[in-house]
């Protein structure tokens, strides 16, 4: 579906400048920008994609993966073909790369038609109270984004993004006011890796981090460690001290890679992943995680004070020991997130 991209500028002899992202693409009549969903019809910007998800489904909010907001609660995730990274790692490739695929239909005819008042009823008809948008990059379908997240926030539902971080300060200040969390990737800490495997650059997401967490969205940050890649101790001790520098109430996800799209490297080994773990907290992280691998003690959350376990995980199995206030039952200290006390546990780990 054609849909005007607003988040634009137009420039002379009908070229457009795109705003949504941080490549800030400069686009000439009938071609798209770097993502492939956003076009130049003679001089105005459309977005091909509004409304048009390729990728439906109910999660829990674990899965995003957020593990300080709305604890054990269902998710609405929704994303569009298109990507303005090309990541050599894509686990979504086939959606994200879509637009830069031989052969294929063309990206306004992909995926089923999901306006945002059809996303917003269905949320509140089975009672989901947040929307995601995830599994390729919401920066790039930003006016669908929008409406969407404008329309939840009227009918009282939360909006989360999960993003290379790679939006403007224009779009993010848009955005804003119906963004209630985040989990950003920060996908390693070189301008060569971001350069060479992810075609972008460090320095807008990092930005965008600090950015987002001052301004008072509730943010997680999620890294994907790369045998060879990404996993220098030294990189990953950069990555712990950018994020308590910030706050060291980030919560940091440290994801298991497995060889996909382009790259061939081997998984990443648990030891790889526990000492990431013992590099964050040692740093003065108060919540590291590790994801993609069964490791339910790197799973739980932990009082920052005494050290017990406070909401212990198991897959998507939850079980939350905080009182009424978001307090450690044991010392009193206050748990970072947004986590509503009217939902009820999902099962019971024992203990």
């Amino acid at each position: 579906m054609h849909h005007p991209a607003w988040m634009s500028k137009k420039l002379e002899k009908n070229t457009v400048e795109c705003l949504a992202c941080t490549h800030r693409c400069k686009i000439s009549p009938s071609k798209t920008g770097i993502c492939g969903v956003r076009k130049n019809n003679n001089g105005t910007l459309e977005l091909l994609v509004y409304g048009k998800s390729i990728a439906t489904n109910i999660d829990p909010i674990e899965k995003k993966p957020l593990f300080h907001f709305y604890l054990g609660s269902e998710i609405f995730s929704i994303g569009t073909v298109g990507c303005n990274f090309s990541c050599k790692f894509c686990q979504n490739w086939e959606i994200s790369q879509y637009p830069k695929l031989l052969n294929h239909m063309p990206v306004e005819d992909v995926g089923e038609t999901l306006l945002p008042e059809d996303v917003v009823a269905f949320c509140k008809e089975n009672s989901i109270p947040s929307i995601a948008f995830t599994y390729n990059e919401p920066a790039i379908f930003f006016e669908y984004a929008y409406d969407c997240a404008k329309l939840a926030h009227e009918n009282g539902l939360n909006v989360v993004y999960v993003s290379n971080g790679y939006e403007t300060p224009e779009a993010l200040k848009k955005i804003l006011p119906y963004l209630d969390a985040a989990n950003i990737d920060l996908k390693a800490f070189t301008q060569s890796f971001y350069g060479k495997i992810c075609g972008g650059r460090i320095e807008p997401v990092k930005k965008t981090i600090w950015w987002l967490w001052k301004k008072g969205v509730w943010e997680e940050v999620t890294t994907l460690v790369i045998p060879g890649e990404n996993d220098d101790p030294d990189d990953l001790q950069q990555i712990a001290e950018f994020l308590v520098a910030i706050s060291p109430d980030i919560p940091w996800h440290l994801s298991r890679y497995h060889p996909c799209y382009k790259m061939s490297n081997p998984p990443t080994s648990l030891e790889t992943l526990q000492q990431a773990y013992e590099i964050g907290k040692k740093a003065g992280l108060h919540h590291v995680y590790v994801g993609n691998i069964s490791e339910p003690e790197r799973e739980n959350t932990y009082c920052p004070n005494c050290n017990t376990t406070v909401i212990a995980r198991n897959n998507y199995t939850i079980k939350n020991s905080l009182t009424n206030n978001n307090h450690c039952p044991y010392c009193k200290t206050i748990i970072a997130g947004k986590f509503p006390q009217s939902l009820p546990d999902k099962g019971d780990l024992g203990g």
